[in-house]
């Protein structure tokens, strides 16, 4: 690299070719003189595709003609030339085919994104793709080594940025076509998945502790008969989408100050399968209809509000051929007015005088199993809690083991009472004081 200087400014020079890059140093002298050193004719060629001498007649006339160019003192001016494909895969410019393609290969498989983690390892795998997809094509080449890669835009071959697939080429110069290859990724126009469905399911306190057998009715996308899910109109071929070149994606691009912004995405056209044809009249070329069918469905027992049962292969069919997706009902349960859940247990709230409380008594008390007979113990407390085991919610996927329900005992004092009944009442509470007293002495 030569250093040409010129009062304040200095030009460092990387080489004439296309593909050299130029770099630009700005000291404090003014730019004006910029044009003076650079424009020997030894400097760029007639043939470069990047700079000539009126590249830097129209860089000197910048500033002319626009009011608020300036420049800091210290600041760079970075150019950059186009890539140099024989470069980036390391041939001579004479490189036969087959070594262009054994070069690639051994470059492909070190900097394939899902081998190599490396910061800058996926860009420089794109990098040697795009050399490869041009020097591999004799008229790209052609164009390429008389033009650069300007001459590749303007024939409308792609330049930079508008490259096929890096990992479509990778995956056709490997063999590993539909299967998919590193990474799991594939062909674009491969079978997918079909989507899932939800199902809202709602059902009563007992069909969720015990389980319950259901028929639902789903509507969902399933494969076109008529077509035999191809979306092809029967009698018809199909052929290679333009657009995209039949990889099923598109790339845009946007070039910026800070380089060249990419965006993969379906192609409009042939929504992703790479193919047109005409659209089949039943299906309107989708491959799917949707229609509707009933389910049946065996909850089990231990079921709650928010679980979620899954069936498989009953959600909508799948894109050329691929599995259907799976169908999710989505459980609610309607609360019960007497007993509440906690989670495998059950629990009631069980109101008795204060009579029985003092004195014991037996009383009914509702379960999902039905009514049962429970005792109270003499002397039982307010706020006391009963334990009736095994009378709760089946553990979930486990049937043969129960919670338990628990009874909480809830002691009425009454606000009012007979005469004779406060009588009583007195006469016990005296023979109370007495022992009471008698156990003092």
């Amino acid at each position: 690299m030569a250093v040409l200087p010129c009062a304040g400014t200095s030009v460092a020079l990387c080489g004439v070719q296309p593909q050299s890059m130029l770099s630009v140093s700005i000291a404090s002298k003014s730019f004006a003189r910029l044009p003076r050193v650079i424009r020997p004719r030894g400097f760029a060629s007639s043939c470069s595709s990047f700079f000539s001498q009126q590249s830097f007649y129209t860089l000197y006339h910048m500033r002319s003609s626009s009011g608020n160019f300036h420049h800091r003192r210290g600041s760079r001016l970075i150019v950059r030339a186009e890539s140099d494909f024989y470069s980036i895969l390391g041939v001579s410019k004479n490189a036969s085919k087959s070594e262009i393609k054994s070069a690639y290969r051994k470059l492909a498989r070190s900097y394939h994104p899902d081998v190599n983690k490396e910061p800058g390892a996926e860009q420089k795998f794109k990098d040697i793709s795009n050399a490869y997809e041009v020097l591999s094509d004799d008229e790209k080449r052609s164009i390429y080594d008389r033009y650069g890669e300007a001459g590749l835009k303007g024939a409308g071959m792609g330049g930079q940025g508008d490259f096929s697939s890096p990992f479509d080429i990778f995956e056709s110069l490997f063999d590993m076509g539909g299967r998919g290859g590193m990474g799991g990724r594939g062909s674009r126009n491969m079978a997918t998945e079909g989507e899932d469905q939800g199902y809202n399911l709602v059902l009563n306190f007992k069909e969720a502790v015990f389980g319950a057998e259901k028929e639902i009715e789903i509507t969902k996308l399933d494969t076109c008969k008529t077509c035999d899910g191809s979306g092809a109109k029967p009698g018809t071929t199909s052929s290679r989408c333009t657009a995209c070149g039949g990889q099923g994606q598109v790339i845009s691009s946007a070039r910026t100050p800070l380089g060249v912004f990419q965006q993969v995405s379906t192609c409009p056209s042939c929504d992703g399968s790479g193919e047109i044809s005409t659209p089949c009249d039943a299906c309107k070329g989708d491959g799917r209809v949707r229609k509707s069918k009933k389910v049946s469905l065996k909850v089990p027992a231990g079921v709650d509000s928010g679980s979620r049962l899954r069936v498989r292969s009953e959600g909508n069919a799948g894109r050329r051929g691929g599995p259907p997706g799976d169908l999710f009902v989505m459980i609610d349960v309607l609360p019960d007015p007497v007993l509440k859940r906690d989670d495998t247990n059950i629990l009631y709230t069980c109101k008795i005088s204060y009579l029985d409380a003092i004195l014991g008594t037996t009383v009914k008390v509702p379960t999902v199993d039905g009514t049962v007979d429970l005792k109270i113990p003499s002397g039982t407390q307010p706020g006391t809690t009963l334990v009736m085991a095994k009378k709760g919610v089946p553990l979930l996927n486990k049937s043969n083991k129960r919670g338990d329900q628990l009874v909480r005992v809830q002691v009425e004092i009454p606000k009012r009472v007979s005469g004779e009944e406060k009588k009583l009442i007195e006469e016990l509470s005296n023979l109370k004081k007495g022992k009471v007293a008698s156990s003092a002495r």
